[in-house]
């Protein structure tokens, strides 16, 4: 427990074998974590086998690979039905540094943010962790682009790297969002969608053989999907057409009364 709530870290894992220990060693020497839950999305590894072997940490396994945005309905899934009341995402392939959770959980547990996110882009931290050139200027690019369309003021939106109140995973509708990677950028536009507040905190990253990374294909496809969500954000906001992934009656529900003052 930390400040009294129950601090779960979901990893969503897939052929994480060679960083999955390391990964959870460091988490849990943080001293504020109840629980881990990883949840394996079809790995051809010996991920599964690995992660039953921890301590303090619940594994479940799908029989079929559901994708990146499958994976974390399920951590979300899971964690809350385990009681958490703060929920921070840590990818196993140590790529984000575990250290900053006893940060991320206080700001949460102590109710000044319902979302936290941790950005590679504030402190530079990005290049010099090793991302690739052609990665730096798309993400700037695809942030700028969101910003402007949103109307709000990230440092980035495609960290994976995050941790969520129950409260807003309670109310956020991040179950009909896409199984594939653009469900991190889709559960953002529905946080603002919905009121919250989001959090960033500056985090260094590293790139090495071992950590997950899509390839340029893929991170077009991402990209196009980005742009996409944030374009039915802004219609669906100015009340020229609907869309399930913001739908009227959840508008600013999480927004606290003195948001504006």
């Amino acid at each position: 427990m930390h400040l009294g709530k129950k601090i779960v870290v979901v990893m969503p894992a897939y052929n994480a074998a060679k960083t999955l220990r390391r990964t959870y060693d460091e988490v849990m020497a943080q001293g504020v974590v109840d629980r881990v839950i990883v949840v394996d999305d079809a790995s051809r590894d010996d991920t599964v086998g690995l992660a039953r072997e921890l301590p303090h940490t619940d594994v479940h396994v799908h029989e079929k690979n559901l994708g990146y945005g499958g994976n974390q309905k399920s951590c979300y899934r899971l964690a809350l039905a385990a009681g958490a009341d703060v929920v921070i995402m840590v990818h196993p392939d140590y790529q984000y540094t575990p250290q900053l959770i006893p940060a991320i959980s206080s700001m949460i547990a102590n109710g000044l943010y319902p979302c936290v996110i941790a950005s590679r882009i504030l402190g530079n931290y990005a290049r010099r962790g090793g991302m690739p050139l052609w990665k730096y200027v798309a993400n700037r690019a695809l942030t700028l682009s969101e910003n402007l369309i949103l109307d709000e003021k990230l440092s980035e939106y495609h960290t994976g790297y995050r941790a969520f109140s129950r409260e807003l995973l309670e109310r956020v509708p991040w179950q009909r969002n896409s199984d594939d990677f653009v469900f991190d950028n889709q559960m953002l536009a529905q946080i603002f969608w919905c009121g919250y507040t989001v959090a960033e905190v500056s985090c260094p990253t590293k790139y090495f053989p071992e950590a997950s990374s899509i390839n340029f294909r893929r991170s077009t496809r991402y990209g196009f999907g980005c742009l996409g969500t944030a374009l039915s954000y802004r219609l669906a906001a100015m009340g020229l057409a609907r869309s399930e992934l913001f739908p009227p009656e959840i508008r600013n529900v999480g927004r606290r009364p003195d948001a504006d003052i």
